[in-house]
């Protein structure tokens, strides 16, 4: 049974930081490509920061430099470090799991973020 579980969200002033986990189990993690993906309210899920199998990392320009995406195989998690949180942060944010060859995607329930003074 496939399981993504995010965990660290909540409620942070403007520039302040957060640290998002995601724990898995249930397939093969070193093999899969992680992502954190948000949702606003009102506006469609987007990526935010991918990991893939290799380590190789991407970012979207919004947060490039502020956010750090990493994964531990051994453990297998995925982190994500937020760090100079800004108001239009504020989102769902979502872990998921994707395998390239197979195209199998799996995630997580999601993990508010709120970005608040």
């Amino acid at each position: 049974q496939v399981q993504l579980v995010e965990s660290g969200g909540g409620l942070v002033q403007p520039g302040g930081s957060l640290r998002l986990s995601c724990t898995t189990s249930g397939f093969i993690f070193s093999v899969y490509a992680m992502g954190w993906y948000r949702q606003a309210p009102g506006k469609q899920r987007e990526l935010v920061a991918g990991i893939a199998s290799g380590g190789g990392t991407n970012y979207a320009d919004s947060v490039k430099g502020r956010f750090t995406i990493s994964r531990d195989n051994a453990k297998s998690t995925v982190s994500l470090k937020m760090n100079n949180l800004k108001p239009e942060n504020t989102a769902v944010y979502y872990c998921n799991a994707h395998q390239t060859i197979t195209n199998y995607a799996y995630w997580g329930q999601g993990t508010q973020v709120t970005v608040s003074s």
